[in-house]
């Protein structure tokens, strides 16, 4: 999943710790505590009945908004419990039967996060499991969108986001990283839409509205995925496309022309590619992340569609996930920086093979900026910003921060300029074939790392400062940072601006997004209202269509009171749904009273264009709930 909070990052001064008092002592972290993979966010009784896979034979309804129909779930009761507990959150049960007899079922009390277990008395010889549900009005996974939510505003729009824990919201399962199961589903849609899911899918809609999916493969909840919309397809190659709404496939089409090469790409790094096709489907406007790496299927933003083909990393970074997430899969949220930490130094491995070295530091320094103001925000010596997360008790959703994707990256990185980029290679290549399909906790990698890479070499072992950077808070001393050559040329053009040159005088043709980024983030606080009509009559801010350099130019109107912008802004609040835009613009308005009316008034109008992860952070900021 691409990240969830990538701060603007306007100060460049490094916050570094060298790790926390409370960081284990050991000098090889050959740690075991079982408390520490224990998963906290799920709460079925998986580690004694596994649940080995699941058929699907569900309707959805476009008009009432719900899900209904009946999973049919094989066991194998290993441990001979007498109750299987499944994770479900704000499912109506209806009936549940264990091998073709009905038996009683109880639902415990919602917990605040988890939701409520669904226990069923089962025998030690329990085969199959089936049970009669439908979603609820609460679902956090499903956003049900109305024709005129959509782009092409003729037909209603469902897709789900199930990651991290928001599976149990739509399917009774056991909804945890580390739990693994395979499925396969009969889905019914309204004639005239198209379903898809994270499994094989189909490329032409059908008469009948029936459609049917396999994923062989097992793989955790939070990658289940459903999308039911009016969807076109259009090849690639022969083993990627691109789906979308009617009105948008030509613009993905152009954009993601290089997906295949993208993969082509990425195999030459890390071995093959594992999940048959890789397809990316464009969604509506209110998905509130980048995008989500659901097996077969991502999941992807449409702010990424710039029609110059700029923002293409996020789709790198999605399809690394194939990889360092959905083969080798962190066993808890504990573990999140398994997945994203991994994912981020992949992406940028890919993106310096496609586009050299100069863009890859271009990604590095953005990723370190955004690290260090996630540091600030957090605390230095807040335990959020170690590796390791102690999540529970809490939403997993608080660990969506840059850490794990940046810190993560980062350690990645000092230990491929430790050791060398080819050996560094090789005990990737190793570490994805012998974790395929497996999950592994914080500690495990550690000891693989000790034994495989490291060894005897006490040198290195020391200069690495492993405790630092898993158990440690803020960022250590030897985190690397890339080198800026284009980063200096733009700063450069940034100072003739603020000594009243003409914005028209300065060099930047042919600049990439990341230049611009640059160039926006390091200005001062707050410019002038005659600088921002410079900058803008120059380069036309306020007409961007690229997502990232208009949200950021937002911001900054919103701190000028460039009332010129406003308009655009608007807009831009009322199409696009990605909560790594929205947070930052929305508190930047809440900072002042008559900014707070503003966001207040836009916030009013769109809150309902918005998914409800994204309302619920939302609230939060805007609301004040």
């Amino acid at each position: 999943m691409l990240k969830k909070i990538s701060v603007v990052a306007l100060m460049t001064a490094a916050i570094c710790s060298c790790g926390s008092k409370d960081q284990p002592k050991t000098a090889n972290h050959k740690k075991t505590d079982s408390a520490k993979s224990k998963d906290v966010h799920t709460l079925s009784n998986a580690d004694s009945v596994q649940m080995q896979h699941v058929n699907l034979n569900i309707k959805v309804d476009m008009e009432q908004k719900q899900i209904s129909g009946l999973a049919t779930w094989t066991i194998d009761n290993t441990m001979k419990v007498k109750v299987l507990k499944m994770d479900t959150y704000d499912l109506t049960i209806d009936s549940v039967h264990v091998d073709d007899k009905p038996v009683s079922f109880s639902l415990d009390a919602r917990i605040q996060f988890l939701g409520s277990a669904l226990r069923i008395p089962i025998a030690a010889n329990s085969r199959e499991v089936k049970v009669w549900y439908k979603t609820g009005k609460d679902a956090r996974a499903l956003q049900w969108l109305d024709p005129q939510q959509t782009l092409d505003k003729k037909s209603p729009f469902l897709y789900t986001q199930s990651e991290s824990i928001y599976a149990r919201s739509w399917i009774p399962c056991a909804d945890g990283p580390g739990i693994r199961f395979s499925y396969d589903a009969r889905v019914t849609v309204p004639k005239g839409l198209m379903a898809l899911m994270s499994a094989e899918n189909p490329q032409e809609r059908n008469d009948s509205g029936v459609y049917h999916f396999k994923m062989p493969t097992p793989i955790p909840a939070y990658l289940m995925a459903l999308a039911v919309g009016d969807i076109a397809f259009k090849s690639i190659d022969d083993r990627t496309g691109v789906y979308a709404e009617k009105g948008m496939i030509d613009k993905v089409y152009y954009e993601f022309q290089n997906i295949g090469s993208m993969v082509n790409n990425a195999e030459q790094l890390y071995g093959p590619y594992r999940w048959g096709r890789y397809d990316v489907l464009v969604l509506p406007p209110g998905f509130p992340i980048g995008g989500m790496e659901n097996p077969r299927l991502t999941f992807c933003t449409p702010t990424v569609i710039a029609g110059d083909r700029s923002l293409v990393s996020l789709i790198a970074h999605e399809l690394a996930h194939s990889w360092s997430g959905n083969l080798v899969t962190n066993a808890t949220w504990n573990d999140f920086w398994l997945n994203e930490g991994f994912t981020d130094y992949f992406e940028r491995r890919i993106m310096e093979q496609m586009m050299g070295k100069t863009y890859s530091d271009m990604l590095w320094e953005l990723g370190y900026q955004d690290m260090v103001t996630n540091v600030k925000e957090l605390g230095v010596t807040s335990k959020d910003t170690w590796l390791k997360l102690d999540l529970e008790g809490r939403d997993p959703d608080d660990g969506l921060t840059d850490i794990p994707y940046e810190k993560g990256s980062h350690f990645l990185k000092l230990l491929e300029e430790s050791v060398g980029r080819e050996k560094f290679d090789r005990f990737l290549v190793k570490y994805f074939d012998s974790h395929a399909f497996k999950t592994i906790t914080t500690e495990a990698f550690l000891n693989y790392l000790d034994t495989t890479l490291i060894k005897d070499d006490s040198g290195l072992r020391k200069s690495l400062n492993i405790s630092a950077w898993v158990y440690g808070a803020g960022i250590p001393v030897n985190c690397p940072r890339a080198d800026s050559v284009r980063f200096t040329k733009v700063d450069a053009e940034r100072d003739k601006f603020l000594n009243d040159v003409d914005p028209a005088k300065l060099a930047t043709l042919d600049w990439s997004t990341q230049e611009w980024l640059q160039f926006l983030r390091k200005m001062p606080p707050a410019l002038s209202a005659l600088q921002m009509k410079n900058l803008d009559e120059a380069f036309q801010f306020s007409k961007s269509t690229n997502s990232e350099i208009a949200d950021l130019w937002y911001i900054m109107a919103v701190r000028a009171s460039y009332t010129t912008a406003y308009k655009a802004m608007d807009a831009f609040l009322s199409s696009v749904g990605r909560r790594k835009f929205l947070e930052p613009l929305y508190k930047e308005m809440m900072k002042t009273k008559g900014g707070e009316e503003m966001a207040k008034g836009y916030y009013n109008k769109y809150r309902g264009n918005y998914h409800p992860l994204a309302q619920e952070s939302l609230d939060r900021i805007v609301l004040k709930k």
